[in-house]
C-alpha cells in the first residue's frame, strides 16, 4: 500500500518516496580508566593523532588507585605524557576510555581461538556462531544491535567469515517478590525486607496486614515487583544455599516457571523443591545396595505391573528430552518428579523390579544432572554407575518399553461416555465389541434394548448405539 501511494503521488508529482535514516553517532567515550583505551594523542600543533599501529596496543598502567577526584589517568604522566606520532613534540594521550560494548560485542570470539596472539584465529570460523544466546531483553535491543555490528565489522576487515554472531536468542523473564515500605512523615519512603515484616492473608487469600516484626507497627503492601536493592526485596543466595543448598535454588528457578517468563518468588516453593530434592536422596538410599547388584532389564522377565512403571518411566523421559530442547525446564523437572513416583510404585522385590530401578534412577539422574548437578552427581557415584556422571551418555527413552500390550478405549452409550475398557493393541473388532458389551456399567445402559450398531474407532472409543 505505501509503495502504491508513493507511486500515485510521484506520478502526480505531488511527491516521491524517500528513506529517512534515524542513525546517529556512536559516544563511545566514557570518563573511567578501566576499559579499552582509544588509541588517540591530543597535539597543540597537529591535533587530534591517530596512534600508528606498530605502538597498538595502548596498554593502560597496572597498578592505578583512584583518589575519588577525577580520571586518575590524568594523574599518571608516565601514561599520560608522550610524543606525538605526527610531528614528535610533547602531546597528551586520550585519558577517556570506550564504552564496554567494545569489548562485549566481540569477546565470544576468543573462546573459540583461546591462546591467539592475534584478535582471533581461524578457529572461531569453525565454533562461531554461538549456538545459544541468554539474556535479557534490553539485550536484544542493545548489546545483540552492537555484537551484530561488530561481527560485519570484523568479516569486513577479514577477521572472519562469519555474519551473525548467534544462532538462537532467548530473554529470561524477571525475578519477581513481595514489596513492603512505609512512607515518612516528609514524604521518603523506606522499604522493608520480606524476611523482616508478617503478613497475613484474609479467608480468600488476599494480603490483609503487614507488620514490621522489629515494632509492631503497620507496614504497606506494594504488591509483586521486580526484586531489587532498592525495593529491598531481593533473596541473598549465599543464605538460601546456606538452608537449602545450591542444587534446592536452582531446580526451584527451573521449576517455578518457563524461562522466558516472569518467575514469582515464593519461599514455599523452594521448600518444595528441597521436599522433592530430599525424596530421591532417600529413594536412592533405600535400593542403594540392591541397585548395585542389580543387572540389565529383561523385558521378557517383566510382569504388567513392571513393564507399566517403566514404560510411564520411558514416557515422562521422552516428553522431558523434548522439552529440554524447548527450553521448557519446569516441564523437565515436572518430567523427572514422573519418574520418580513411576520409580516408586515399583515395589516388588526380585531381580526384575531391581533392573528397572536401576535403569530407571540411572536415566533420571542423568535427566536432571543440568540442573541439580551436585546431588545428581554424588547419587551417580553412590549407585555404582561411575565415577563422574558427565562421563555418562546422555539418557535416550527406549522405544520397545515404551510399548502398550494393552491399549485403554473409552466406551460410549449413544454417544454419552458409560465406562472403559483395557483391551490388547492387537485385538480385532470382535473381540473389541465383545468387551465393550461385557462392561458392567454399559451393560446397565443397555439392558433391555437392541443393539443396532457398534462404532469402534481404533486405539480411542468405542460407541454402542441401541
Amino acid at each position: 500500500a505505501v509503495d502504491a501511494i508513493a507511486g500515485d503521488l510521484s506520478v502526480r508529482d505531488l511527491g516521491e518516496k524517500k528513506v529517512i535514516w534515524r542513525l546517529r553517532d556512536w559516544g563511545i567515550s566514557r570518563q573511567r580508566y578501566w576499559g579499552t583505551p582509544i588509541p588517540m594523542v591530543h597535539c597543540a600543533a597537529c591535533g587530534a593523532v591517530p596512534v600508528p599501529d606498530e605502538q597498538l596496543p595502548v596498554v593502560l598502567p597496572e597498578h592505578l588507585v583512584p583518589d575519588g577526584s577525577g580520571n586518575p589517568l590524568n594523574k599518571h604522566p608516565e601514561f599520560l605524557n608522550c610524543p606525538c606520532p605526527q610531528c614528535g613534540k610533547p602531546a597528551r594521550r586520550e585519558t577517556d576510555t570506550m564504552d564496554t560494548f567494545v569489548d562485549s560485542s566481540w569477546y565470544f570470539f576468543r573462546y573459540g581461538a583461546p591462546g591467539a596472539n592475534a584478535m582471533v584465529d581461524r578457529r572461531a570460523d569453525y565454533w562461531m556462531p554461538v549456538d545459544q544466546y541468554i539474556g535479557g531483553i534490553e539485550h536484544a535491543i542493545l548489546h545483540l544491535l552492537y555484537s551484530r555490528f561488530w561481527t560485519k565489522v570484523m568479516r569486513d576487515l577479514g577477521l572472519t567469515k562469519v555474519s551473525e554472531p548467534f544462532a538462537n536468542l532467548l530473554t529470561q523473564g524477571m525475578v519477581l517478590n513481595h514489596i513492603f515500605f512505609r512512607k515518612g512523615e516528609k514524604g521518603g519512603i523506606s522499604y522493608y525486607p520480606p524476611a523482616e515484616v508478617d503478613m497475613s492473608r484474609d479467608e480468600h487469600g488476599r494480603v490483609a496486614s503487614v507488620t514490621a516484626v522489629a515494632d509492631g507497627r503497620p507496614v504497606e503492601y506494594g504488591g509483586i515487583g521486580t526484586m531489587s536493592k532498592s525495593r529491598k526485596n531481593g533473596v541473598d543466595p549465599q543464605t538460601l544455599i546456606e538452608q537449602y543448598g545450591a542444587d534446592t535454588a536452582r531446580l526451584f528457578m527451573m521449576f517455578a516457571a518457563p524461562p522466558e517468563q516472569a518467575l514469582e518468588w515464593s519461599d514455599t516453593g523452594v521448600a518444595g523443591a528441597y521436599r522433592f530434592l530430599r525424596r530421591l536422596w532417600v529413594y536412592a538410599a533405600e535400593q542403594q545396595h540392591a541397585i548395585r547388584a542389580a543387572g540389565e532389564v529383561d523385558p521378557t522377565a517383566l510382569d504388567e505391573p513392571l513393564r507399566a512403571a517403566r514404560r510411564d518411566i520411558h514416557e515422562a523421559l521422552r516428553q522431558a528430552l523434548f522439552d529440554f530442547g524447548r527450553h521448557q525446564f519446569n516441564t523437565v523437572v515436572s518430567g523427572g518428579m514422573k519418574m520418580l513416583n513411576a520409580l516408586a510404585r515399583t515395589d516388588a522385590d526380585g531381580a526384575a523390579a531391581d533392573a528397572v530401578r536401576r535403569e530407571g534412577l540411572s536415566l533420571l539422574l542423568r535427566l536432571l544432572s543440568p540442573i541439580v548437578p551436585h546431588i545428581a552427581h554424588t547419587l551417580w557415584r553412590n549407585l555404582g554407575y561411575g565415577d563422574d556422571i558427565l562421563n555418562a551418555g546422555w539418557p535416550k527413552p527406549d522405544d520397545a518399553a515404551l510399548a502398550r500390550s494393552l491399549v485403554t478405549l473409552v466406551v460410549q452409550v449413544n454417544g454419552k461416555l458409560r465406562g472403559q475398557i483395557d483391551v490388547p493393541v492387537d485385538a480385532d473388532r470382535a473381540a473389541i465389541e465383545q468387551a465393550a458389551q461385557a462392561e458392567p456399567n454399559v451393560q446397565r445402559f443397555v439392558e433391555g434394548r437392541p443393539v443396532r450398531k457398534i462404532v469402534v474407532v481404533p486405539g480411542k472409543l468405542v460407541n454402542v448405539v441401541c
